[in-house]
């Protein structure tokens, strides 16, 4: 009587915990192609599987290559899931694959999009076609210093103002207004390609520019003859930002095309390649290999690491041959986002100098999202950082008053110092902030910001910022010099503005007044 009781209990607890956990349906293990799922992240291939624990298994997808599922979940005929593409700054997603009448459907929420795609199961050819083969990582080692870069690069990049619709016509045009206008002269050399250039790769792996693009060698050969250097755009990952190929599996071919095309400047942007190397010896490995492959085309490339400041890239971004990092998310044209950048993800300032720099990213000066303050602003605070100045405007119909700003010859002098020094904040008062940067020739940049929506004294005390009492101050704006300050300097600064000083110490102070 009792062991009837004890096994109709254990019968009862058995069938409680199978409600509590129903178990994967019969047909669902294997191997599964998905079609017509959405492009990002483009998930091709699933593989189930039964565990002492439960269930496991794996997808395939364009995006990132072969993920394991997380967080699974069974129910009779069903499985949930979600998958992490490396990007801390970005949810799981979720799908569930389920049987709907006699169809098997995978559905969810991507990057670009809810699915519901239908799958089947895989063929032995399909399986062949569709398995995800890793690219295998080279040892860490260091690169040494090539000598490029001594000085911040300057130029324009296409993505700001054009994004992915980018073509050779626009690029031609840019460089053509980049002399016309007088910023080639002023140092902007380079005309960057951002994402959107790439076609497809051909039988034997080379990269080839889409139909925008139709001859790559020649676009490079007329931006060079007008005393101008091209840059282009890839990603360590199987697909660039906007979706186009990357160069996973083919860093060193893709250097090899590069060069022969002419390019003088590489931006790698880690997207896609965020599923496959989100360690900090794995992201790393891949900028090395790039870097690497670089260097041994034998052209002088300018190489600009863009995987948005993790894993504290500064301390290591020289030895894989970068000439400069990005230190922070991507900017957007408004004052909100780009002050966020600049005074707060402007990097560690002693990773910057001469043949390395810290980047908060391009420019948004003249694409009309702030006003001709926060302009000054944003142009001050990149100077002031010894950042790359990357123009992201349309430079063909660019207003005057931009122009004349983006050319001000002082404040590119502070940025292109060949001491090389970030500048870095020498006091605070609520919303008003004073930089300093040490220039060569002895003098110090000073930067007299107000974060404020109104217009407000700032004051410079000399003693308190580092400096010697009795200096000479210049005003960049206004060109005025006061030859004897005194022990403090107070101007009054427009709403989210910035008045520039240059500071020459009392041994100097003959040069002006």
């Amino acid at each position: 009587m009792i062991r009837r009781a004890c096994a109709t209990l254990i019968g009862l607890l058995a069938a409680l915990g199978a409600q509590a956990r129903p178990p994967i349906g019969a047909d669902m293990t294997g191997d599964w192609v998905v079609t017509a799922a959405p492009s990002n992240p483009g998930v091709r291939l699933l593989h189930i599987a039964r565990a002492a624990n439960g269930v496991t298994g794996t997808i395939t997808s364009d995006w990132y290559g072969e993920l394991p599922m997380l967080d699974v979940t069974t129910e009779p005929a069903a499985l949930s899931f979600s998958i992490y593409n490396g990007n801390p700054r970005i949810a799981r997603m979720r799908f569930r694959f389920a049987q709907v009448g006699s169809q098997w459907h995978l559905t969810g929420a991507g990057r670009r999009g809810s699915s519901d795609a239908p799958a089947h199961r895989a063929t032995g050819a399909e399986l062949a076609r569709l398995t995800f083969h890793a690219a295998p990582l080279p040892p860490l080692r260091e690169l040494p210093d090539d000598g490029l870069a001594r000085t911040p690069p300057m130029g324009w990049s296409s993505w700001n103002k054009f994004e992915a619709a980018i073509d050779d016509v626009t690029v031609r045009a840019t460089a053509d207004a980049m002399v016309r206008s007088g910023l080639r002269d002023a140092g902007y050399h380079y005309v960057n390609i951002d994402d959107g250039w790439q076609g497809a790769r051909d039988a034997q792996g080379i990269l080839h520019p889409n139909a925008r693009f139709p001859d790559m060698k020649a676009l490079a050969d007329y931006v060079h003859a007008r005393g101008l250097k091209i840059g282009i755009y890839s990603s360590p990952g199987p697909k660039t930002c906007a979706g186009f190929p990357g160069s996973y599996g083919h860093a060193a071919q893709d250097a090899k095309t590069f060069a022969a095309w002419g390019i003088d400047y590489l931006k790698y942007d880690l997207c896609s390649g965020e599923g496959f190397f989100n360690t900090a010896e794995s992201v790393r490995a891949t900028y090395q290999e790039m870097g690497a492959a670089l260097r041994a085309t034998g052209r002088p490339i300018v190489y600009s690491l863009c995987e948005y400041g993790r894993f504290d890239v500064g301390a290591w971004g020289r030895k894989v041959g970068g000439h400069l990092w990005r230190t922070t998310r991507d900017i957007t044209d408004d004052y909100g986002n780009m002050a966020g950048i600049g005074f707060e993800s402007d990097g560690m300032p002693d990773h910057a100098g001469p043949g390395g720099w810290n980047d908060p990213d391009m420019l948004e000066i003249g694409n009309g999202g702030m006003t001709a303050d926060e302009e000054r602003t944003h142009l001050v605070l990149w100077a002031m950082q010894a950042a790359p100045l990357m123009l992201g405007n349309d430079l063909t119909t660019a207003a005057p008053a931009t122009l004349a700003l983006l050319s001000n010859r002082a404040v590119i002098v502070i940025d292109q110092d060949r001491l090389g020094v970030q500048g870095r904040r020498a006091s605070i008062d609520r919303a008003t902030e004073v930089w300093t940067k040490m220039l060569a020739d002895g003098t110090t940049a000073v930067a007299l910001f107000n974060r404020a929506d109104k217009a407000q004294d700032v004051v410079a005390v000399w003693r308190q910022i580092g400096l010697a009492d009795d200096g000479a101050v210049h005003d960049v704006w206004t060109g005025t010099d006061t030859p004897h300050p005194g022990t403090n300097y107070t101007a009054r600064v427009p709403a989210r503005g910035v008045v520039l000083l240059i500071v020459r110490p009392p041994s100097q102070r003959q040069i002006v007044g």
